[in-house]
């Protein structure tokens, strides 16, 4: 008892200091039961779901798949297991993501984000806008196949418009596209060092050392390669232009 009063005593203290230095302390209210209205309230609600959900539409709807799996792919070519660490790999990525996805963004903050703002349109009215968009970036990258699988399991007739595919059906069928078109990609990285790994190994066969593992001999020469290639410019580059 007498440590909660001294609890409550110190923030007292606190809060009449940093009035008296003239700082204004955040303040928060909630209001249940009347006076609340039970549809601002779901609106509410369905915004801090979309929130929370946001890592995973980063992760599902966006060129954030495509890129990291090709990052991973493009590390474990050169045969580092751990350089560039796993943090700077997904910064990297998700920071060419928001480079990729700018135009897009800019598009959701124009036509929805700030007419919310301004109590121009509805959260409800937003919310459609931002997944329009969302939709538009992931009709351009999804391939018609995959789209054809979900109807085939489902039973339904492939609309004849993209506009008129659910969004359900839309987004799994844009990540296998992502799938699909990452490892397409982190193939052809992979190859010239495969065959590097291959000379490295017939020419240490043909010298007779078998107990020299031929991963420690490549890998400087698939360091150097990488280097004199100006690989992660390259990469990038194919990445970014792999969206257009």
């Amino acid at each position: 008892m007498r440590f909660i009063l001294t609890l409550c005593s110190f923030f007292l203290t606190k809060s009449a200091f940093a009035q008296a230095q003239g700082f204004n302390l955040p303040g928060m209210s909630l209001n249940f039961g009347q006076g609340a209205d039970l549809v601002d309230t779901l609106q509410l609600l369905s915004i801090f779901t979309i929130i929370t959900l946001a890592p995973a539409i980063l992760v599902l709807c966006t060129c954030f798949t495509r890129i990291i799996v090709i990052m991973a792919f493009i590390r474990q070519a050169i045969g580092t297991q751990n350089m560039p660490p796993n943090q700077l790999l997904v910064g990297f990525s998700l920071f060419l993501t928001f480079f990729i996805m700018q135009p897009t963004a800019e598009r959701m903050y124009e036509n929805s984000i700030s007419p919310y703002m301004e109590k121009k349109v509805t959260s409800v009215q937003a919310i459609k806008g931002i997944e329009y968009e969302l939709r538009g970036f992931m009709s351009k990258q999804v391939r018609k196949t995959d789209l054809q699988l979900f109807y085939d399991i489902t039973g339904v007739p492939l609309p004849g418009t993209i506009d008129d595919v659910p969004t359900h059906f839309l987004i799994p069928s844009f990540i296998i596209s992502e799938l699909k078109t990452a490892f397409q990609i982190g193939f052809l990285l992979y190859l010239p060092f495969l065959i590097l790994d291959m000379v490295i190994a017939s020419v240490l066969m043909a010298m007779g050392m078998m107990m020299l593992p031929p991963v420690i001999v490549s890998f400087p020469f698939k360091l150097l390669l990488f280097v004199l290639v100006d690989g992660w410019h390259l990469v990038t580059g194919s990445v970014i232009r792999s969206f257009n």
